[in-house]
């Protein structure tokens, strides 16, 4: 049986007093923490012994891959964000990189072309800060290297406003993209400026004005609330401006500050943190009311948005994650992997030149071996934190046991009316939505939280 974090959890139900204090420490700070994936990637470590790429795709379940392309350089960082990326706009170095993508590229695809490709994404750092023919090779990179099919995959791209040329936007259309995500944060210039962001408003829109142009099937727009300075009314108007455009999705995100960002924990205090779930609240309200359905606590979608494409099928759940590029992790489903994590300027710099400079990339030597309890744990948390929610016999199927009683913790979700079960469907309430983070973090295994505890970024 799985560790359970919680065993006196019968004790905290038993008692309405409990029960009340429980759920008031789990929803305090419901921003503490930003779990998009897991185990965070603050776990990982150099693995006792390199592993061969061969045996760990040949025993991947998975039957069709994410196929994911880190390009880590933007045009400058902004003061939230602690990704593994790099402002540096030479042109020279961006080619060098793309070469290095290419080598990795054709030495993992004898591993990796026994399946077909569903999803295809490239992020970053700003993936459109790359010259157009750059970014045209890593399309085909994709396409003649990796074999993916770009009638049946979906493939998203991230752009930024600034980066947004005729050119670059025709590349898209011609590879059959079929989503473009574009981060905006903030319609207000001293908004953006707030988080070390070199935003013009008038940017923007131009922007958005292009993108319309070109008719992408989803256009998402991202929006930050919590920002310093920020107002109820300041974020409802760049809330409007985004809904003026009429993108398909929209993800709405709280202000994070983690460790080495430039923006601080106090600047978040001074603007006021316990008025975000107002901020929250009110974004969804507004987005219900314009015809969006909300999938998870940030992402609210049309429901009619789509492709138009016979995608292949893959689900939130899957592992099959292919990542290409310094800084993207992939996913087996025991074993999580990728190049090491920094921060820093000089740190992330002296990585990506390694990474450039490797001449074999067919091992894995970064990451974590998932036991399988870390397993079971990203298995509920990959289903409950979106709308849909857990169905209790996929889990039954995966691990031929009940995570009610793998995790019986998790009815105090259920005590608390963060969450139900209908239909035999463990599924988040409106409340528990709101304190998604909050939830994740709550879930966070003790192996994975001290792992993660003890990690020295540089």
């Amino acid at each position: 049986m799985s560790h359970t974090a919680y065993p006196n959890y019968r004790d905290i139900i038993q008692s309405p007093e409990a029960l009340r204090s429980w759920k008031d420490n789990l929803t305090l700070e419901p921003y503490r923490s930003y779990l998009y994936s897991y185990p965070h990637k603050t776990s990982y470590r150099a693995l006792e012994t390199k592993l061969p790429l061969s045996d760990l795709w040949s025993q991947e379940l998975a039957n069709t891959f994410f196929l994911y392309m880190h390009i880590p350089f933007c045009g400058a960082r902004c003061g939230f964000c602690n990704l593994f990326t790099l402002p540096d706009k030479r042109a020279n170095v961006h080619a060098e990189y793309v070469d290095a993508l290419e080598r990795q590229a054709a030495q993992w695809a004898p591993f990796i072309q026994k399946k077909p490709v569903a999803r295809f994404a490239i992020g970053g750092g700003t993936p459109t800060l790359l010259e157009p023919l750059q970014l045209d090779r890593l399309f085909h990179i994709a396409q003649h290297v990796i074999g993916m099919d770009p009638v049946q995959a979906s493939i998203s791209v991230e752009t930024s406003p600034e980066t947004v040329t005729d050119e670059r936007l025709a590349i898209l259309k011609s590879r059959q993209v079929d989503r473009v995500s574009m981060g905006i944060q903030s319609f207000i210039e001293s908004e953006a400026e707030a988080i070390y962001r070199p935003q013009k408003p008038q940017e923007v829109e131009r922007a958005l004005e292009q993108l319309k142009l070109h008719h992408f099937p989803i256009l998402n727009l991202d929006l930050i609330y919590g920002l310093p300075g920020q107002t109820l009314d300041s974020w409802i108007y760049s809330l409007d401006r985004a809904l003026s455009y009429e993108p398909e999705e929209i993800f709405i995100y709280p202000l994070y500050t983690r460790e080495h960002t430039i923006v601080k924990p106090e600047q978040i205090r001074q603007s006021g943190e316990d008025q975000r779930v107002r901020f929250y609240s009110a974004a969804r309200e507004r987005m219900l009311a314009s015809g969006y359905t909300q999938y998870s606590m940030r992402r609210f979608a049309k429901a009619e948005a789509g492709s138009g494409k016979s995608l292949l099928p893959y689900g939130c759940q899957e592992e099959g994650m292919i990542g290409l590029g310094c800084g993207a992790r992939s996913y087996t489903r025991s074993v999580h992997y990728s190049s090491r994590y920094s921060v820093g300027r000089s740190a992330t710099a002296s990585i990506i030149a390694d990474y450039v400079a490797a001449a074999d990339y067919t091992h894995a030597d970064y990451g974590i071996v998932l036991s399988r309890d870390d397993q079971q744990r990203r298995f509920i948390l990959k289903a409950l934190l979106h709308t849909e929610g857990l169905a209790l016999s996929s889990y039954v199927d995966r691990f031929t046991s009940s995570p009610l009683i793998d995790y019986p913790e998790l009815y105090l979700l259920v005590h608390t009316d963060l969450a139900a079960v209908e239909h035999e469907v463990l599924r988040l309430t409106e409340e528990g939505l709101m304190y998604s983070d909050a939830i994740g973090d709550w879930f966070i295994s003790p192996d994975i939280r001290a792992r993660m505890e003890s990690c020295v970024l540089s």
